[in-house]
């Protein structure tokens, strides 16, 4: 099969076609004939050298795929209700730069109705991520207020649309007037320039004084004491990505006085029974609104993964500029 390989850490240049033998599904697993994968802010990290390929996983970047199912367990196949021929989209914790995919069937979902590989590609990653972290460990509720910092990403455009689905108020930040305007097409209330704006401010003005109930944070550093400042009572800080760096000096007499807890979480190196937990409840609560059509796609480019120049090089450079808004996807 024709595969992405990480040649050595740097630039996106060193992201080359390469051969590589066809994967085979073991136990509890199948096997995608790999139509489109989902390009993701960690497989830049793991680019350069910042995101260890966790154990046993395939040393090829890519954290979500869709395509066809072309083989697999039978056993597990048939209890997820699954055959081959279906298609699928699937969280993996490596090897999705690849033609052909190995996947647990636990991390699997159906493609939802009326949606391209393309666009189920970029389902996995964030729609795992923000479920998790949002409504697992960040508890969000019907009538709260969540804040979300780069709401113009990947993760934000899931998190703005799931979170308004299921009912809470959504403030995000962006770093252009486009970029707010952007998330509040999606359905965001409010959107803050953060280059123009004091977020802080902003959001403790939006809510009357009261702060939010919870923040998804992708870039931690010296925002956690900001973030704090603007949690409401009983607050929950939900760290997911350390893009400002991981050192931070809060005001613990803020966590103590209004009763927050500051949380974060990794889902690559999570077994397999953890995600397939989440992948069960997506299918239940969140499926049912992306075949509606109550969340929708955002797409911002694809690139050919076997192209020349490297479309996956490309779908890199572009990340790396910011200046997409929602997901970025490679196609085969």
């Amino acid at each position: 099969m024709k595969a992405i390989e990480i040649t050595s850490y740097g630039a996106p240049e060193v992201l080359r076609v390469a051969e590589r033998p066809d994967p085979v599904a073991g136990a509890g697993e199948l096997l995608i004939r790999v139509a489109a994968s989902g390009v993701n802010r960690p497989d830049v990290l793991q680019r350069k050298g910042h995101y260890p390929v966790p154990p046993g996983a395939s040393d090829l970047p890519g954290l979500e795929v869709a395509g066809e199912i072309v083989s697999g367990d039978a056993a597990a196949l048939a209890e997820a209700g699954f055959k081959v021929g279906d298609r699928v989209c699937a969280l993996i914790a490596g090897g999705g730069y690849a033609e052909l995919c190995v996947a647990p069937v636990a991390q699997c979902l159906p493609v939802p109705k009326g949606w391209s590989d393309i666009e189920a590609a970029s389902l996995p990653e964030t729609f795992f991520t923000v479920w998790s972290n949002v409504f697992e460990r960040g508890r969000l509720q019907k009538g709260e207020t969540l804040l979300i910092q780069g709401g113009s990403s990947g993760i934000g455009v899931t998190a703005i649309q799931i979170a308004k689905a299921l009912g809470a108020t959504v403030i995000v930040t962006a770093g252009s007037d486009d970029k707010c305007d952007a998330c509040r097409k999606l359905g965001a209330d409010h959107a803050i320039n953060y280059r123009t704006s004091d977020f802080v401010e902003e959001a403790k003005k939006l809510t009357g004084g009261k702060g939010v109930d919870v923040v998804l944070d992708m870039v931690a550093g010296d925002y956690v004491a900001r973030e704090i400042e603007c949690l409401a009572e009983d607050g929950r800080l939900v760290i997911i990505a350390v893009q400002g760096g991981v050192k931070s000096e809060i005001n613990a007499g803020l966590v103590l006085r209004r009763r927050l807890t500051i949380t974060g979480s990794t889902l690559r190196p999570r077994p397999v029974a953890f995600k397939g937990a989440i992948a069960k409840a997506l299918r239940e609560k969140v499926w049912p609104l992306l075949e509606s059509g109550a969340i929708k796609p955002v797409i911002h480019s694809t690139f050919a993964a076997a192209g020349e120049p490297s479309g996956a090089a490309q779908a890199h450079a572009l990340m790396e500029s910011n200046q997409h808004i929602g997901k970025i996807v490679l196609t085969w």
